[in-house]
């Protein structure tokens, strides 16, 4: 072998040397441009606003029923409000088919005191499964996203409703009357209420009026208090009989193995509103959120009024309904194999929904100079801390209880424990203390999960506190698209997509992906390796 073979052997050899591909790459004061993944698919991006129903925000009047504007995205169904301000049986049929309410869910009776409202009220009220597991095959039954993508088990009260529960003979989602939270029940001051649990789900159940103001027994002697020891059991019904002497913001929940339950969803606000003439008030306040039907007393202080439920869902505890059909399976399995005290909270809600779908149908539209009345209820597991961003507003009731002028508390941060109530009055004047000026105003709970859903912020009970002027056409908040373009996943909420997957900081900030490979370096690496083993190869077969 002569001196230039044995340079040419050296050279190729450092030459591999330099070339041999690295595992890792360092980037440098730029990072690489993330590569193109799933997570750019538009297939699983939701439109922010369905503006399904676009003429159920208006003002209008029907039945006799003024009813308020409402600018959400997702408003009440306007019919529905008229009917649970007349009563089903008060309206036309018309009226009644624009609803999905059975015609014997709301009965007024007479004027008793003669002050020009009903004195006697009818309520039934069923119990509804949503995201539960169907006996037909591997997908979920009366569907009720919370967020993008999430489809939690759910139990929830329901005002007795007619017909399908689902939207339509292809649809497995549910329709717009069964959705959590339990609808507030509003009812007046001294009015004598019948309500009737018709139980048509596969496990016991109850109605406990909390905080309201009811016997312990029936006229019948029967029970009254809808305690576990009286379980309603599938298939049968009954009835609870309250005539309520003190007005406030009261709560009602299931009362059997009231842990589970509770959690479930099985709970909701009741309203004891004060007696005034002419008060015919909206008994059935579905989802909560905005009140379009307020009472006499509320309108003669206030220029509107939202209900606010906060709720949390244990994925463990809801999926047990989703990954059985059979009875016997689920008690078993909620009742014996589920351990409340090693429970923990995964989604957190606002009137039935987590952030993003808070923007639909929870903002709190307002303009300038407004009073708003709040009623703010716990029913999480653990306690919240309600903020408002930009605004201060006083606290005017605990669990029902009207505070004297001189105990009420104006701040930005509301303490409620688990199944307290608080009503507030926010001032919109701006004076830098009840408010800092028109803006989007972020309003949530303080505790760190709370604006989580799963790990994944923002979610959660986040919602906004939107002056007029900054809400679209369709009820959503403005300057938000690029936010919204990208919490509106599916993919977001799964973890597959980064939090800053879209605009100019993408290369910085969103998945990092697989860096391309140096495709010259193992071209050229490979040619060198070829060469020296097609050399070292040549001079064997000489030597030999």
């Amino acid at each position: 072998m002569t001196k230039k073979h044995l340079a040419l052997f050296a050279l190729l050899i450092t030459a591999i040397v330099l070339l041999v591909p690295q595992t890792q790459q360092t980037a440098g004061v730029i990072p690489p441009a993330t590569v193109y993944n799933r997570s750019e698919e538009t297939s699983s991006v939701e439109k922010p606003c369905s503006n399904e129903h676009p003429e159920w925000r208006e003002a209008q009047t029907i039945e006799g029923v003024e009813i308020a504007p409402a600018p959400a995205c997702e408003p009440d169904n306007p019919y529905e409000v008229a009917a649970s301000v007349k009563g089903t049986n008060n309206i036309s049929m018309g009226t009644l088919m624009q609803t999905d309410l059975a015609q014997d869910a709301l009965i007024m009776g007479e004027d008793t005191d003669q002050d020009g409202d009903p004195d006697i009220i009818h309520i039934k009220l069923e119990v509804v499964e949503l995201n539960g597991a169907s006996p037909d095959g591997e997908f979920f039954i009366d569907t009720y996203p919370i967020a993008p993508g999430i489809q939690p088990g759910l139990w929830v009260y329901a005002p007795k409703s007619r017909g399908m529960a689902v939207k339509n003979f292809q649809s497995q989602v549910a329709n717009r009357l069964l959705r959590a939270p339990s609808p507030t029940i509003r009812v007046e001051q001294g009015d004598k209420v019948y309500i009737t649990l018709e139980n048509t789900h596969y496990l016991p159940h109850t109605i406990h009026l909390h905080g309201v103001d009811h016997a312990w027994h029936t006229a019948a002697g029967e029970d009254n208090d809808g305690v576990e020891e009286h379980p309603v059991f599938p298939g049968k019904s009954h009835t609870y009989e309250i005539q309520p002497r003190h007005a406030g913001t009261m709560l009602y929940h299931c009362h059997v193995q009231t842990a589970q339950h509770f959690m479930m969803g099985l709970n909701g606000m009741f309203v004891v509103e004060e007696n005034r003439p002419n008060n015919w008030v909206q008994t059935f306040n579905v989802g909560a959120g905005q009140v379009r039907h307020p009472s006499a007393a509320v309108k003669a202080d206030y220029s509107q009024e939202y209900d606010l439920l906060y709720q949390s869902i244990d994925k463990k505890l809801a999926q047990i309904i989703q990954n059985a059909s059979d009875p016997r399976l689920i008690a078993q399995r909620m009742s014996r194999d589920y351990n409340m005290t090693e429970s923990f909270e995964n989604y957190f809600m606002l009137n039935g929904h987590s952030f993003p779908y808070t923007l639909r149908d929870s903002i709190i539209n307002v303009g300038d100079n407004e009073a708003i009345k709040l009623r703010i209820a716990n029913t999480q597991r653990t306690a919240v801390a309600i903020h408002f961003h930009g605004h201060k507003a006083t606290i005017t009731a605990y669990d029902g209880v009207d505070q004297p002028e001189g105990l009420r508390l104006t701040r930005d941060v509301f303490d409620i424990a688990p199944a307290q109530r608080i009503d507030l009055k926010l001032l919109t004047q701006n004076n830098g203390v009840n408010s800092y000026g028109p803006g989007l105003w972020m309003f949530h709970d303080h505790v760190p999960t709370g604006t989580t859903s799963d790990g994944m912020e923002p979610g959660g009970n986040m919602a906004l506190l939107a002056y007029k002027q900054l809400v679209d056409e369709q009820g959503m908040p403005k300057m938000h698209d690029e936010m919204l373009g990208e919490v509106f996943s599916k993919d977001y909420y799964a973890k597959k997509q980064a939090p800053w997957n879209q605009g100019d900081f993408k290369h910085l900030l969103g998945d990092a992906g697989l860096i391309a490979p140096p495709y010259w370096q193992i071209i050229a690496f490979g040619l060198a390796a070829g060469l020296l083993v097609g050399l070292v190869l040549v001079f064997a077969i000489k030597r030999k």
